[in-house]
């Protein structure tokens, strides 16, 4: 049997080899990624889009709608109109200044 300074030893060996691995993981996936996915680009989906304008002006039914498209369990989705909720309680001035934020910042990440 191994004293308690000793499985504490071992333990600290197998604690730093897998933050040693995991760090080196990190690494060859941003390493791949930056090799294989260099075409990638920061242009904001229409879906993401069209939920973000959902969330802001429109009704509660057509966001519900919007988030339907991208297939989120049940509980994701009483999670977001929660969220939704809390947004209508905003004035609409409020919301569409917004919404006009989130399309300035879609620009300029799709220019």
């Amino acid at each position: 049997m191994l004293s308690p300074a000793t499985n504490c030893s071992l333990f600290a060996k197998a604690e730093l080899k897998a933050t040693l691995t995991m760090r080196l993981s990190l690494c060859v996936l941003l390493v791949t990624l930056a090799l294989c996915c260099y075409e990638a680009n920061a242009k904001a989906c229409p879906a993401l889009m069209s939920e973000a304008r959902s969330l802001f002006l429109e009704p509660e039914s057509f966001y519900k709608i919007n988030l339907v498209k991208f297939l989120p369990r049940q509980e994701l989705i009483e999670a977001s109109l929660k969220v939704k909720k809390w947004v209508d309680l905003m004035p609409f001035e409020d919301r569409a200044k917004l919404y006009n934020v989130a399309k300035a910042l879609q620009s300029q990440c799709n220019s």
